[in-house]
């Protein structure tokens, strides 16, 4: 897709870096599920079936989980005005506009293309910000979608979904299947060995998806940052909306952050705590003072 959000050779690098690596990471799971489930049809079934849910209804499942609903420019006159002036300036089609009733102030993009895309926005972000501010973020969020990087997260993830259901469809099955027999009949170790392998080579490739993953989203994050502050022009305003933001989400009591960290790797700010934590290294966004500073030597440049 053509538009005028300047190319980020860099991001597009990194993306298709971590794609080629999860590939390859992908090849060898599926290889060793072959060997130790000695079912070609079941694991191919189970991987081709994952990855069809996830690729054609992950904008369903994401409104479906934050309780979003699409609204027409009769039922946000604002939201829409906005997201019409940043299309127009970025020669970009149009995605839906959905609105999310939660007092969280935030905002994603999803959809596995331009056509299916969809811009939400929470109430709570829109009763907060100014419209400079909120123009910032949805000109942020719109950058995700002409880079691609939604296709590019939803379908990175895909692998450690496949490795953690297979986890954890091996885990259940040493509890209640026939991994717990006593292997009398000399079948029952075998298969329990099997089912452990499963399990550790499971576990190994989760925890390697999850590791690229998060880095490829901290800085897609940074190149959305930058490509939103250049649309609008007005750094200032996306820093403003940041420090904002991150002030209200930490007043914000920690059950009712729970309910919505599942998206963290969507959202334009995480729902994380303060200070540097195991998490926050692991986080799907990267610190917030570097995203300041990122903005003030734009502004500076600009």
């Amino acid at each position: 897709m053509q538009t005028r959000f300047r190319p980020d050779r860099q991001l597009s690098a990194r993306m298709g870096v971590t794609m080629f690596l999860l590939g390859l990471l992908y090849v060898a799971f599926i290889a060793v599920l072959v060997v130790l489930i000695k079912s070609v049809v079941v694991v191919v079934l189970l991987a081709v079936g994952l990855l069809a849910a996830q690729w054609w209804f992950s904008d369903r499942i994401a409104l479906y989980g934050m309780q979003a609903r699409v609204v027409t420019p009769e039922q946000a006159p604002r939201l829409h005005a906005i997201v019409d002036r940043l299309c127009a300036t970025a020669d970009m089609p149009k995605p839906r506009v959905a609105v999310a009733d939660t007092d969280l102030p935030n905002a994603f993009a999803t959809g596995r293309s331009s056509k299916r895309a969809v811009l939400c926005v929470t109430t709570g972000l829109s009763r907060r910000l100014e419209t400079g501010e909120l123009e910032g973020v949805l000109a942020h969020e719109l950058s995700h979608v002409a880079h691609r990087d939604v296709v590019v997260m939803t379908v990175a993830s895909f692998l450690g979904v496949v490795a953690g259901l297979v986890a954890r469809f091996a885990f259940y099955s040493t509890l209640f299947g026939d991994g717990r027999r006593d292997g009398r009949d000399g079948d029952g170790g075998q298969l329990f060995l099997m089912i452990l392998l499963v399990m550790a080579v499971s576990a190994a490739v989760y925890a390697i998806s999850f590791l690229l993953i998060r880095a490829l989203s901290r800085y897609r994050e940074l190149a959305a940052d930058r490509a939103g502050a250049m649309l609008t022009g007005r750094p200032s305003a996306l820093a403003s909306a940041l420090t904002k933001i991150s002030g209200d989400i930490g007043r914000i009591p920690t059950r009712d952050l729970r309910s919505a960290q599942a998206f963290n790797a969507f959202f334009f700010l995480p729902l994380v705590g303060k200070g540097l934590t195991l998490a926050s290294l692991l986080a799907t966004h990267p610190p917030l003072q570097k995203r300041l500073d990122q903005l003030a030597t734009l502004s500076n440049q600009l």
